[in-house]
């Protein structure tokens, strides 16, 4: 089979070209990422009883007639509330090339504010993943968790990647790849489970002294952020820090949101797009992680960075867990790009999150 790979920036715009994406309203002008597109919300949204998939045969609109409480519009805008659900269709649908499979993501800043997003479609068995040649509506499912959000038409909620063959490194070339191109700061690399290995930090800058900050949870009862303004909010009226501890470890509170960043740097070379595993059984009962996608040139030195950590969205579920500093949480798994994108994630793009260490959301200041 043909190596294939992950279709870059100019073969996107390619798709809305031959109409393999369609939408209402003409694209914006930063829509489109080095390895990805940003999904816009359409005018209607639908309060749900519950998350649900179509199913083989079925339409999201012909569940929605059975399972919605109420529909509103968001030409205004208008508040989705925390441990609510709703689904909006998306202003672009597609028609895709028989060869061309799609998967979608929260985006970055949206995993950091813990609003939970799952792109839907018609007929789908699971979320998120789109087969080839599918041709239809597309859907997202919202539920914020800790913070209510401003949404409207035209927010951006969601990415989606295009990918052809099977463009997935095995562990064999990954080794390759980290030997030629230090694919993380870690001296010593843990490649397995198809991934290489994310480690968390708890220790903070050792500027910081014994007081040094790890990390933030969300705090409860906070006012509405608006997700299409930047630098709005203080920090301080959202987010609860979180400084080392003496022994180096941090209890996780069921249901509760951390930001919390990796103790290694990332490196994404430029033919190549990286997302991180959300989860893995096997390193506890958490999720890290819900915004995973790693664009090409992410932490690279030629796109103005010199290696980024990557920044971890957690939440414990049903019991408290306890992370100790340097603690696998996630492995990174790395693709090959279909061709080298037209431009890298960084300073071209002034892209929000190169060069980063442990940071909040572009929300915030």
């Amino acid at each position: 089979m043909m190596q294939g790979g992950i279709l870059p920036d100019r073969e996107i715009a390619a798709l809305f070209e031959t109409g393999a994406i369609a939408a209402p309203l003409p694209r914006d002008g930063d829509q489109i990422q080095p390895a990805s597109l940003d999904l816009r919300l359409g005018a209607k949204a639908y309060r749900v009883r519950a998350s649900f998939l179509p199913g083989a045969g079925q339409t999201v609109a012909g569940k929605l007639a059975r399972f919605s409480l109420h529909e509103f519009s968001l030409t205004e805008g208008a508040v989705l509330e925390t441990g609510c659900v709703y689904v909006v269709e998306l202003l672009e649908a597609l028609k895709l090339p028989a060869d061309v499979r799609a998967t979608a993501n929260p985006k970055s800043s949206t995993g950091r504010l813990d609003i939970f997003t799952r792109v839907l479609t018609d007929g789908a068995h699971e979320f998120d993943k789109l087969p080839a040649g599918y041709e239809g509506p597309l859907y997202v499912e919202i539920s914020p968790r800790t913070f209510p959000v401003l949404v409207r038409q035209g927010s951006r909620l969601s990415q989606i990647r295009f990918r052809t063959g099977e463009p997935l490194l095995a562990e064999v070339d990954l080794a390759a790849l980290h030997a030629t191109d230090q694919l993380t700061s870690a001296p010593g690399a843990n490649i397995s489970g198809g991934g290489i290995a994310l480690s968390i930090d708890l220790s903070g800058d050792p500027a910081g002294g014994s007081d040094a900050l790890v990390g933030y949870r969300g705090k409860r009862h906070t006012g509405v952020v608006d997700v299409d303004k930047r630098g709005a909010y203080r920090l301080q009226d959202f987010w609860e820090p979180i400084h080392r501890s003496q022994g180096g470890e941090l209890i996780l509170d069921p249901d509760e949101f951390y930001i919390l960043a990796s103790k290694e740097s990332v490196h994404v070379p430029p033919a190549f797009a990286a997302e991180m595993t959300p989860y893995d059984p096997l390193v506890g009962e958490f999720r890290v992680h819900y915004a995973g996608f790693f664009d090409p040139g992410f932490g690279h030195s030629a796109a103005g960075g010199t290696g980024s950590r990557a920044v971890l969205e957690v939440r414990s579920h049903d019991v408290p867990f306890i992370l100790e500093d340097g603690q696998i949480v996630g492995r990174l798994v790395y693709e090959h790009m279909k061709a080298l994108p037209d431009r890298l994630y960084g300073l071209d793009l002034k892209s929000n999150y190169q060069a980063q260490g442990l940071k909040l959301s572009k929300h915030f200041v």
